[in-house]
């Protein structure tokens, strides 16, 4: 079935609208951070919809308000069923009515922080309670806050399923279903999950997807999901960069990255850095090596405790910790205030995770510095981010750091735009002869 879709030009957005006339009540406006003066544009667009009880795709760059995109909405029609039960004086629901589905605990937690600091300034006579559920937390607490019979839960797919599976709590009375980060809960390390979660929801239900990303590969998955009158409301070109990042691509030896870092580091004296690496191991082995230069750093990926994570993560955004070194866990929908920088040690190997690396910074219209760090053998992931983004993105060289690396193949140089010469081809023979020399004796010249 073919979405309807809906992005308006930018022209189309009055800055002057109000959260009122996109029919928000007026407890959830009072309710509202002040900082928050006029609805963003995936919010214009996303919560009519969600009001007006429409399934959902919605597609807007990082930092651009989705989580009160479709949480403001949702808060409202709880909320609204909630005060209407306790006027009649009728048994509130036993079982969760909305389920937020996250991929990482650190997400879950931030929107489950975000939505209660909002559910919590509503009027206590009908109260509505929000419970996060998420591994690396003490099963018997969450069994416990389970007993308060939240309206709403946050959670990620595979604590809720075990459980689901032992009973402990039921899915059965979903009526509303947000897949936060949509395109990383549809790929296949997690959508077995996700079916089996599904099959314990209602077929009839709002369904609404959000994300920054989503290749095209995934949109036919996508729309069988969005049964309900749905819509397709793109506030920003697919897969885009935010405006307002700055990009800055060098070209390093791979063995030069971590003196590169700190040079960087020790140079601009940035305040909070956000440094990206994939491999959980080199991140410890990179923070080691920035405390041991002098710089207030950490590590933060999935193998530690869940109460570091959460620790760790807490003094980085209180400005505790200059730079974090971190995983992907950090690449999805966590929001830092005014992150000044991100730098990638390494670039991903799929080319959407680059777009949520970098959209750390520059967040809710702020200007941010994103720094890649690239080698010769990065160069297949740049041409696929290249292409993701359609931006140029070149490479140039970093001072002081000469490289030396010699290319596998063919490469444009977009700093000077040479071609940098290939790497003469290896003797397959020689290799064949050496391979099957068996001792020192073997590899002497023949005489």
């Amino acid at each position: 079935m073919t979405i309807p879709k809906l992005s308006p030009s930018p022209e189309s957005y009055p800055e002057s609208l109000t959260f009122a006339e996109l029919g928000l009540n007026a407890a959830l406006r009072k309710a509202l951070p002040t900082r928050l003066k006029h609805p963003t544009r995936v919010q214009q667009l996303a919560i009519p919809a969600i009001l007006a009880g429409r399934d959902l795709l919605a597609l807007s760059q990082t930092g651009s308000g989705k989580t009160f995109a479709f949480g403001l909405p949702l808060l409202q029609i709880l909320w609204q069923q909630i005060a209407v039960q306790t006027t009649a004086k009728s048994v509130p629901a036993a079982k969760p009515l909305a389920l937020v589905l996250v991929p990482t605990r650190e997400l879950a937690l931030q929107v489950s922080e975000a939505l209660h600091a909002l559910a919590s300034q509503l009027s206590t006579s009908a109260p509505l309670n929000i419970q996060l559920l998420c591994g690396g937390v003490a099963l018997e607490q969450q069994l416990a806050d389970l007993s308060a019979k939240p309206q709403l839960v946050v959670a990620t797919p595979g604590r809720l399923l075990d459980l689901c599976t032992q009973s402990h709590i039921s899915l059965d009375a979903i009526k509303h279903l947000v897949l936060d980060e949509a395109d990383r809960l549809l790929e296949m390390g997690f959508w077995p999950d996700m079916q089996k979660l599904m099959a314990m929801m209602p077929k009839r239900k709002q369904t609404l997807l959000f994300s920054a990303t989503l290749p095209e590969a995934l949109d036919s998955l996508a729309g069988k999901l969005l049964t309900n009158d749905p819509l397709k409301v793109e506030a920003s070109t697919r897969n885009a960069v935010v405006g307002e990042i700055e990009e800055q691509l060098y070209l390093v030896n791979k063995g030069s990255k971590a003196q590169a870092l700190i040079a960087l580091l020790k140079q601009y004296q940035w305040p909070q850095v956000l440094v990206f690496i994939s491999a959980r191991d080199d991140a410890d082995a990179i923070a080691k090596r920035l405390v041991k230069a002098g710089i207030n750093a950490a590590a933060l990926h999935g193998e530690k405790d869940q109460t570091v994570r959460s620790q760790t993560l807490a003094d980085f955004k209180a400005d505790r910790i200059q730079v974090l070194v971190a995983t992907d866990l950090m690449a999805r929908g966590i929001h830092v205030d005014a992150l000044p920088v991100v730098i990638n040690l390494d670039l991903p190997t799929s080319a959407p995770v680059y777009v949520h690396r970098i959209g750390r910074t520059a967040r809710a219209g702020a200007k941010g510095l994103a720094i890649s760090l690239v080698c010769h053998g990065e160069m297949p992931n740049l041409t696929a981010i290249r292409n993701l983004t359609a931006r140029a993105l070149p490479l140039v060289f970093l001072a002081d750091f000469p490289v030396t690396d010699k290319p596998s193949e063919k490469i444009i140089d977009g700093a000077e735009n040479k071609v940098i010469p290939k790497r003469p081809p290896r003797d397959k023979q020689a290799n064949r002869r050496s391979i099957n020399k068996h001792s020192v004796k073997a590899f002497k010249g023949k005489r």
